[in-house]
C-alpha cells in the first residue's frame, strides 16, 4: 500500500495562463495552470498563481477554473493588457505547433501580498522560462519561489519556448528549484548551453550536482520517463495508447510526480503512476480532462 498524499497539501501552479486556440475550438491551457488542475484532479489543494485581461477571454477563463474547482483569488487582473492566448496547429501523431502571443495580462505578473502569502505555506510550487520572458513577471515569479518553506518543491518546468528563454534565465531558474523537469527535447538543449556531456543518465546527475537538485524528472515523449535522484534511476518505458492530442500530458506527469514524492513514494512507483495519469491525458482532448477515478484513487486512498 502507497501513502497517500498529505490531505492539507498546497501545490501551486506559478506563470501563465491562456487559451490555447485549437481547430476545435479554445481549451484552457498554460503549463502551471494545467500544473495546478491535474493536481487538484488528483486530490490536492491547488491554486493558479496568474494573472488576466479585464476581458472576457479573462473573465471566461475565471468561470472555468470555478467550473473546475480552482479557487481564483490569487488569478491577478490586469486592466490594460489583454488574456494570453495561444495558437495552436495540430501535426501528425498528436503533435502540435504553438504561436505565443506576447503583450498579454501574465507577462505583467506582479508579486502581491496574497500571493506571498500563498507560497510562504506552500508544499509545491511548478513554474517554469516561458513567463519569465519580460523583466516584470520574472522578478515577481523568482521572488515568489524564493518564498517557499525550504522543505517545499520548488519545480522548474523549463518548458523551452520558440525563442522565450535564454541562459540567464534557465540558470537562475535552476538555482532557485529544487525539482526539474525536462523533456527529451530540452535536455538537448540544456547539454550544449551547460556543456554537458555523457549519456542520458549522466547528463541528468550532472544537472542535478551542478544545481542541488533533489529529483530531475526527463519525459521523452512516447518512451516513457527517467527519475533521478540522489544517485538512483528510474526508467519506465512508454505504453501505447490512442493519441488524442499530447498537449497538458507533460503538466500532469509532473503533478502527479510531485504529488507521489510529496507522499514519500518509492522512485519506481512515482514514476510508474505520473506515466499513467500523463498517457491518459494523452487519450483525451485539451489539457484539463476529467482524471477517472482509477488514477486519481492511489493518490488520495493509496494502493
Amino acid at each position: 500500500m502507497e501513502t497517500p498524499i498529505p490531505t492539507n497539501s498546497l501545490s501551486l501552479g506559478l506563470g501563465e495562463i491562456l487559451w490555447d486556440m485549437l481547430p476545435g475550438g479554445r481549451q484552457l491551457g498554460g503549463a502551471p495552470a494545467n500544473f495546478a488542475y491535474h493536481a487538484h484532479a488528483l486530490g490536492a489543494e491547488a491554486r493558479p498563481v496568474t494573472r488576466v485581461g479585464n476581458d472576457q477571454n479573462g473573465r471566461d477563463i475565471l468561470t472555468r477554473l470555478e467550473v473546475l474547482g480552482l479557487p481564483t483569488a490569487c488569478v491577478q487582473l490586469d486592466d490594460a493588457a489583454p488574456t494570453g492566448t495561444v495558437s495552436v496547429e495540430m501535426l501528425s501523431g498528436g503533435e502540435h505547433r504553438f504561436t505565443i502571443h506576447e503583450n498579454v495580462a501574465w507577462d505583467r505578473l506582479e508579486a502581491t501580498v496574497e500571493s506571498m502569502a500563498l507560497a510562504s505555506r506552500a508544499d509545491v510550487v511548478c513554474f517554469g522560462t516561458l513567463a519569465q520572458r519580460c523583466d516584470q513577471s520574472r522578478e515577481a515569479i523568482q521572488t515568489i519561489v524564493r518564498e517557499v518553506p525550504r522543505h517545499g518543491l520548488r519545480i522548474l518546468d523549463i518548458n523551452l519556448r520558440q525563442h522565450y528563454f535564454t541562459r540567464r534565465v534557465v540558470e537562475e531558474s535552476l538555482f532557485i528549484a529544487n525539482v526539474l523537469k525536462i523533456n527529451d527535447e530540452e535536455l538537448r538543449v540544456a547539454a550544449e548551453m551547460f556543456g554537458l556531456s555523457g549519456c542520458t543518465t549522466d547528463q541528468l546527475a550532472q544537472l542535478a550536482d551542478r544545481y542541488e537538485l533533489n529529483l530531475v524528472a526527463l519525459t521523452r515523449d512516447g518512451r516513457g520517463s527517467v527519475l533521478y535522484a540522489d544517485g538512483r534511476t528510474a526508467d519506465v518505458p512508454g505504453a501505447p495508447v490512442a493519441i488524442v492530442d499530447t498537449i497538458g500530458a507533460g503538466d500532469a506527469f509532473t503533478a502527479a510526480m510531485a504529488l507521489g514524492w510529496l507522499a514519500g513514494w518509492d522512485l519506481d512507483e512515482i514514476n510508474r503512476s505520473a506515466n499513467a495519469v500523463a498517457s491518459f491525458v494523452c487519450t483525451q482532448s485539451g489539457a484539463t480532462p476529467t482524471m477517472p477515478p482509477d488514477l486519481t484513487l492511489p493518490f488520495t486512498s493509496g494502493q
